[in-house]
């Protein structure tokens, strides 16, 4: 076997891109309007983007509204303001979707979060092929995201997580552009480090975890620019010193500002209106700052004030919830969360199975890719420590952004889907695992190597075509569905 196995021609690219693309479609688009309920937190979500649509801002609602919502009796909200806990971006892209299909539209609830899922997988490959150099890896890389129950089911589902992992992606496709096309020239000519910020900005508006992979991204590109500008060696230590704190400089400058406006812009609903949530707290001269920061206008003010009480709901979160799960664990796809079941007996809603039916949404990862990205995860540390390879600690560096601060929380309630945001990279971490072992064989054994890999590659697929029932709330046999509960902890 030759480097040809590597190689695809032009229309060989757009047919693999459009093929993986078209599988991701379907993964994500069949069926979608299934089950016509909110959904775990779509119970928050959707309702809030509705409202939001409305007035600017969300509103509370009246009690119990979810079924008359369903029922597509959407009036069932009060004026009175809602206290939220997450930036309004993501909820204004699923009003987008509803507006375009019917907020009484479950369709129209998940469009966006499905585009968007659609759109990550193009944008792995793109991603991937950058970092590896060869489209067939990046179609490797693409293929299982495609087909990987954890994305699906975050992009078949309209809540926040998707989101995320899309911008998130989308600024580590631009850090990489950077990466390829700064020459070490003007450290202020960097225009994608601009729409880095944009993108992290977009980020941090969907959820606030988005500003760590700000922070990561950030302080990645300056080490990795003082490490060049020491390779280069074109002047004393203090020269480099010098060199390498004000290109870091610079970069804040570019970027922090950027992710700080967009943010803050994300707010204007919320900002040019006058019935959300603390909105007027400022507006009571006793509430106002006084002294140094007195000429921030009271709408500012009153954000500041809005984000205090949020960041208070979120360090304080303790609250019992059967899914919750320790970050230590996510990685292990021990408990996987149940956005939705139904169980009927036969001849109850169309159950036409003797031993009843049931109807999921489980958001569990495909159980071969998972675990082959746990072990490649320590491959990549392997790699990126004995050898520096820079791949691997690209690799790394989104992991560590999604992953890493969650430790400090071990004790919040959270659970096993916000893997979501940083599973391309988990995902990168499998292709660059498979590149390394296929390109470090003989020519002789790459025959018995691309064996192994169309292996692996097909029981995946397989076991997704396994599990996609119990991601997409098909209906199906009871038994059928207990089939796929492979540990206790699953169901």
């Amino acid at each position: 076997m030759t480097l040809k196995w590597m190689r695809l021609t032009p229309v060989g690219n757009r047919i693999g891109i459009f093929m993986v693309l078209a599988i991701a479609a379907f993964t994500r688009f069949f069926n979608l309007a299934t089950p016509h309920r909110l959904v775990f937190d779509e119970t928050y979500y959707v309702k809030d983007a509705f409202t939001l649509g409305i007035a600017g801002h969300e509103l509370a609602w009246k009690t119990d509204p979810n079924p008359l919502f369903e029922a597509g009796k959407l009036n069932q909200f009060t004026q009175d303001p809602a206290f939220v806990v997450h930036p309004p971006l993501g909820k204004w892209l699923i009003w987008l979707g509803m507006q375009l299909l019917g907020a009484d539209s479950s369709l129209g609830w998940r469009f966006s979060v499905a585009l968007l899922g659609v759109a990550s997988v193009g944008l792995l490959i793109a991603v991937a092929n950058k970092l590896f150099g060869s489209m067939r890896w990046a179609l490797v890389a693409g293929l299982l995201l495609a087909i990987d129950g954890l994305a699906i089911v975050m992009s078949r589902t309209a809540i926040l997580d998707s989101m995320l992992g899309f911008f998130v992606l989308l600024a580590f496709w631009f850090l990489l552009l950077d990466r390829e096309r700064s020459r070490f020239g003007s450290s202020w000519r960097r225009p994608w480090l601009l729409w880095m910020g944009l993108a992290l900005g977009a980020a941090t508006s969907v959820k606030w975890s988005g500003a760590y992979f700000a922070v990561f991204f950030l302080a990645w590109i300056v080490v990795a620019d003082a490490l060049t500008l020491r390779r280069l060696g074109d002047g004393s230590h203090s020269r480099w010193i010098g060199r390498s704190t004000l290109r870091a400089l610079t970069t804040g400058i570019l970027v922090a500002p950027i992710v700080f406006i967009s943010y803050v812009v994300s707010w204007t609903g919320w900002l040019v209106t006058l019935g959300g949530y603390d909105r007027s707290f400022a507006d009571t001269p006793a509430n106002r700052w006084t002294g140094l920061f007195s000429w921030v206008p009271n709408p500012l003010q009153s954000l500041w004030r809005y984000h205090l009480e949020q960041y208070g709901f979120h360090v304080s979160l303790r609250t019992p919830h059967s899914y919750a799960s320790s970050p230590l664990t996510w990685l292990f796809n021990l408990r996987p969360v149940a956005f939705f079941y139904e169980g009927n007996d036969f001849g109850k809603n169309g159950c036409g199975f003797a031993g009843g039916c049931s109807s999921a949404v489980t958001a569990l990862a495909n159980p071969l890719i998972w675990a082959a990205a746990t072990a490649a995860l320590g491959f990549a540390i392997y790699r990126a420590v004995k050898y520096r390879d820079s791949v691997a600690g690209l690799v790394l560096l989104g992991v560590g952004a999604g992953y890493l601060p969650w430790m400090l929380y071990l004790n919040r309630t959270v659970f096993q889907f916000y893997c979501v945001a940083f599973e391309p990279w988990l995902i990168l971490g499998i292709t660059y695992a498979l590149a390394h072992y296929w390109r470090t064989r003989e020519l002789e054994h790459r025959p018995s190597a691309l064996k192994w890999i169309r292996l692996f590659i097909g029981l995946a697929v397989g076991l997704s075509v396994y599990f996609y029932p119990i991601w997409s709330g098909m209906t199906v046999p009871y038994w059928f569905w207990a089939a796929h509960m492979w540990l206790p902890s699953w169901i």
